[in-house]
């Protein structure tokens, strides 16, 4: 080879005599030579197979349980290019936002209702206001989000039992109405009592009760949707909560319609909004508590950056606004501090929970290490029955 390329007989050599030099054997050696023709005699390496694997994993570095040291690292759930294994989701804030305002409007329509059955007028126009402009604020954002209002009119075409996000936009279609006239008729008291106007006057008081109970009727629909839509999805600490969401979405619904009630209406009449907090804050609690302690490893997203600190903020707020609705029953700057911390403590807890699933789609880990628990708990399950 030499002779006709000597550039190439000179690499060779240059690459034979520095594997050499660094310890390792020539390739033209005599001991190699005789140990690949005689299976090992004449200086060639006999060292057991045992030993020679473990002066391998001594030359790695690091350390294992018999004193070895290893230097290879930790591996890293990465994936090609360094990109996520799932896509994240494009949803922005306006989604986490409209999270909060189907929830509050849900929550308003309740209340509304309870004041409207119990004979408390001023409960029931803060709950039917309130009900109209957070389902005109989801509007809103659900179409900012879809880019064109157009689309949201499409998704009418078809009713999908199975799609959360068909089912959602019939609810909206069915609560938004029925809230819109419930709080129309609140104006009913304005209008002149005679001629035309005043028909309107007598017969917007019956329509708005019966809107409102209809609105009041969509409303559990409304609250818990959005957490089935969520847990519809790929997103890992999303859809792996599945049974929780639509419960902490619900209390989330309740906590900030009583706080609308606490802030409206004075010490007398705000019996049934401090009921609803209470209730409203258990389930958000509990769903929070399962969320924390029965998903694992995806529950550290929920607990962790961001969406850890807004989580707490919002169990903390939660415990302050009840704790302020039944210690300051007869005070109204305690009812009003225990209405705003309710409706933080509610913004708080769906931007946690948006949140917290964004960011557990971003970490391809994740995603790799439920897999392989569930793959290996079916292998295990198999070999148990055969």
């Amino acid at each position: 080879m030499s002779a006709h390329h000597p550039e190439v007989g000179d690499v060779f050599r240059r690459f034979r005599d520095r594997l050499a030099a660094e310890g390792g054997e020539r390739l033209d050696s005599p001991a190699r030579s005789e140990a690949n023709i005689h299976g090992g005699p004449a200086g060639a390496d006999v060292t057991p197979q045992p030993r020679r694997n473990a002066e391998h994993k001594g030359r790695r570095g690091g350390r294992r349980g018999g004193g070895e040291e290893l230097r290879v690292p930790e591996a890293e759930f990465t994936s090609y290019y360094g990109r996520p294994v799932l896509k994240a989701p494009v949803w922005k804030w306006d989604i986490a936002a409209y999270l909060f305002t189907g929830g509050l409007a849900a929550g308003s329509s309740l209340l509304a209702a309870g004041g409207q059955l119990t004979g408390r007028p001023v409960l029931r126009r803060a709950g039917r206001v309130t009900a109209l402009a957070a389902v005109s604020a989801s509007a809103v954002f659900l179409v900012r989000d879809l880019g064109r209002p157009a689309r949201f009119h499409h998704m009418l075409r078809i009713a999908k039992p199975t799609s959360p996000m068909s089912m959602g936009t019939w609810i909206l279609t069915a609560f938004g109405p029925a809230a819109g006239v419930a709080a129309i008729a609140e104006a009913a008291g304005w209008l002149p009592r005679r001629g035309l106007l005043g028909l309107a006057r007598r017969a917007l008081p019956p329509v708005g009760h019966a809107a409102g109970l209809l609105a009041a009727g969509t409303a559990p629909a409304l609250a818990t949707y959005t957490g089935v839509l969520l847990a519809d999805t790929a997103v890992p600490s999303w859809h792996e909560a599945y049974p929780e969401l639509p419960v902490i979405f619900a209390g989330s619904a309740l906590a900030s319609g009583a706080g609308v009630g606490l802030l409206a209406a004075p010490p007398a009449e705000a019996g049934p909004a401090r009921r609803m907090a209470v209730a409203g804050a258990a389930l958000e609690l509990y769903g929070a508590h399962r969320v924390e302690t029965r998903l694992g490893l995806l529950s550290e997203p929920y607990r962790r950056g961001r969406p850890g600190r807004l989580l707490r903020a919002g169990r903390l707020l939660t415990a302050a606004g009840v704790a302020g609705a039944l210690l300051g029953r007869r005070s109204r700057v305690a009812g009003a501090f225990s209405g705003a911390a309710l409706l933080a403590a509610s913004v708080a807890t769906r931007f946690g929970i948006f949140y917290g699933g964004v960011a557990s789609a971003r970490d391809p880990r994740y995603t790799v290490v439920p897999q392989r628990e569930r793959l290996e708990a079916r292998r295990t399950e198999g070999g148990s029955v055969t």
